[in-house]
């Protein structure tokens, strides 16, 4: 069975803190009382931005002035097979007034969601659970009780993501170190993974593990934990990623590191042209702090990682 094609531009209006708007569909449009991000099909001649902007007028009443590009997904429907750019409203002018759905609702992404959700739109739902910092442990380098102090300080300032990478401890102060790191961590309410290391993740309880390139393009099959993701250096890499239906990768060097002396960064251009229109959400890495957030997601990032910027004590 041969199915149409169809594109549609879909919007994430994020608020302040953080809830996500969704729209039930109407009585009489199909999959009628499901819930979806807002947008509608991109007409011939349009970009995906430009149709998201007209139907969030036509739809919400209301003028987008920032998008930033987020996620593609394809998804095969009974009557079409659908490909959805969704993309992050970050700014727009104008009252909410809903004028094609039944309901809207502001959700809170940590919150229960709202059901029946169209099945192509379910997957956002745990993207959106990812916090937007990743903080990447070096305990080896700096020392454990340095790590973990640090580790608390930003925890305290918000981080909620870290991965836990510490390859060249030994094995009885790596698992020591992990499971500290591990109960700060749930502490805050925050995702802890596990650098490659599969047998201590599930023997601390990790939140996930995180593949390195090269153990990325060795394995057949996801690993069996709630998240995993990995490192990438290339388009290739992004592919395979998406291909285990993994939650996130990384990508980079952005710019030039001490991780990777004498490697040129790709730039900004480069990030985001390497990562454009994947299903799963990508972090900058490489050379980058917090002040970098908002080039980052301007160009398509879902956030930034980071070993040694995020350690550092803040200064007045």
């Amino acid at each position: 069975m041969t199915r149409k094609r169809v594109e549609v531009a879909a919007g994430v209006l994020l608020r302040e803190d953080g809830c996500y708007l969704l729209g039930q569909r109407a009585p009489d449009a199909v999959y009628a009382g499901y819930w979806e991000f807002p947008g509608g099909k991109v007409e011939p001649g349009e970009s995906p931005a430009q149709a998201l902007v007209r139907e969030l007028d036509e739809e919400l009443g209301i003028r987008v002035t920032r998008l930033r590009p987020w996620l593609c997904r394809e998804h095969l429907y009974e009557h079409a097979h659908v490909r959805l750019h969704f993309q992050e409203v970050a700014a727009w002018e104008g009252e909410l007034a809903d004028r094609v759905h039944s309901a809207l609702a502001w959700v809170r992404p940590e919150g229960p969601a709202r059901e029946p959700m169209l099945p192509a739109n379910g997957p956002i739902l745990k993207a959106l659970r990812l916090p937007r910092t990743m903080g990447i442990t070096q305990a080896a380098e700096i020392g454990v009780e340095v790590q973990l102090d640090a580790l608390e300080r930003a925890l305290a300032g918000g981080l909620r993501l870290v991965q836990v990478r510490e390859a060249t401890l030994p094995d009885a102060a790596r698992e020591a170190f992990a499971r500290a790191a591990l109960a700060r961590v749930r502490a805050h309410g925050g995702l802890l993974v596990v650098n490659e290391d599969e047998v201590l993740a599930r023997r601390i309880g990790a939140d996930g593990v995180h593949l390195p390139a090269r153990r990325l393009m060795a394995v057949q099959a996801r690993p069996d934990f709630p998240w995993v993701g990995a490192s990438c250096h290339d388009r290739a890499g992004l592919e395979r990623a998406a291909a285990l239906e993994l939650d996130y990768a990384l990508l980079g060097p952005v710019q030039p590191t001490l991780t990777h002396p004498g490697q040129a960064g790709m730039g900004w251009e480069g990030f985001a042209s390497t990562a454009a229109g994947l299903p799963l959400p990508v972090f900058a890495l490489g050379g980058l702090a917090a002040d970098d957030m908002e080039r980052a997601r301007d160009a398509g990032a879902h956030g930034i990682a980071a070993i040694r910027a995020i350690w550092r004590p803040v200064r007045d």
